[in-house]
């Protein structure tokens, strides 16, 4: 017995400094890694949070831009990262749930290397045409991707991201084919399908709802199950005639795996009381964004555990593999 508590009481040390670190946590700065370029949806949105994430914390929640390879290089950079707690992911559909379907040589495991904290949201897509193209409903694209044996072109930022998935899944729905035209960023595609060198593009409606006001880009269908408020106009995928085609990307919270649970805690509380934020609120309605206050943890590893494999599914089926 003296042997047993003599033990105990060494042992006790060395678990001390990880208990105290996390009940101190946090007291220095805090980073929250971005894995697409600034000025985008995703920062702004990263932005927005991080600000008031700040006021709860107590610490500053700063904002690193790491883009490159569809997310997967910031999300990376973050699962190898130390587990405490003072380095976080914006992950979403394409770095979670798609890259390890699709890079044979992806050196994270979303499972293994990353633990949820809190789901942040889901905003669906707009799929956007010119107006000097001859379809003007989504069934007339269809129709028109049927009777072009060289393929109708539509754009993303690559493969694996929301729009390329969005686009997978109306043509795995319809049996079409689109070629897929990748770009450095959203912007150089949607200014290509406003000047008539791409047929058509997945976008979010925060950058392409203006050029559709002003008349450069026509609206076919959002990808949800329901219409935006902001485009009330818009049809679903389901009233345009292909139900089915429904794709929503959503975003989440993430550490690196084996982040004390007292700092996981932590963290997810900041980000409920950032998203109870009235300003907070109205930003993200502003971007069509459905905001997931009540996806805590536990809630939100339900919800991966359904999706990635239906992300996997979709990969795999459309024979998509990244470098």
């Amino acid at each position: 017995m003296k042997l047993t508590t003599r033990r105990t009481l060494l042992a006790a040390p060395a678990l001390l400094p990880a208990a105290v670190a996390a009940q101190n946590f946090p007291n220095r700065p805090v980073i929250w890694v971005v894995p697409f370029a600034a000025g985008g949806i995703t920062d702004t949105s990263a932005r927005t949070l991080a600000q008031h994430m700040s006021q709860n914390l107590g610490q500053s929640v700063v904002v690193e831009n790491r883009p490159g390879a569809g997310g997967t290089i910031g999300a990376e950079a973050v699962a190898r990262s130390a587990a405490d707690g003072y380095t976080m992911l914006y992950g979403s559909q394409g770095s979670i749930a798609a890259a390890p379907a699709m890079f044979p040589n992806l050196r994270y495991d979303p499972q293994r290397d990353l633990a949820p904290v809190h789901g942040i949201g889901a905003s669906p897509h707009l799929i956007v045409t010119s107006p000097s193209r001859p379809w003007r409903t989504l069934m007339e694209l269809v129709e028109a991707a049927r009777g072009r044996p060289e393929g109708l072109t539509y754009g993303s930022v690559g493969v694996g991201t929301s729009p390329h998935l969005a686009a997978e899944t109306l043509m795995q729905a319809t049996g079409v084919r689109i070629v897929h035209a990748p770009y450095a960023n959203g912007t150089q595609g949607l200014n290509d399908v406003i000047g008539g060198r791409l047929d058509v593009m997945w976008d979010y409606p925060l950058t392409s709802l203006p050029h559709v006001r002003e008349g450069r880009l026509r609206a076919l269908a959002v990808t949800d199950r329901q219409r935006v408020a902001l485009a009330g106009e818009v049809p679903t995928v389901a009233e345009a005639g292909l139900p089915g085609a429904e794709s929503v990307p959503w975003a989440g919270l993430f550490v690196p795996a084996r982040t004390p649970v007292e700092v996981v805690a932590r963290l997810a509380g900041a980000m409920r009381e950032a998203m109870g934020d009235a300003r907070v609120q109205e930003f993200f309605g502003g971007t069509a964004t459905v905001l997931w206050p009540t996806m805590g943890t536990d809630q939100f590893r339900g919800f991966l555990a359904a999706e990635t494999p239906r992300i996997a599914a979709l990969i795999t089926r459309s024979g998509a593999r990244g470098g």
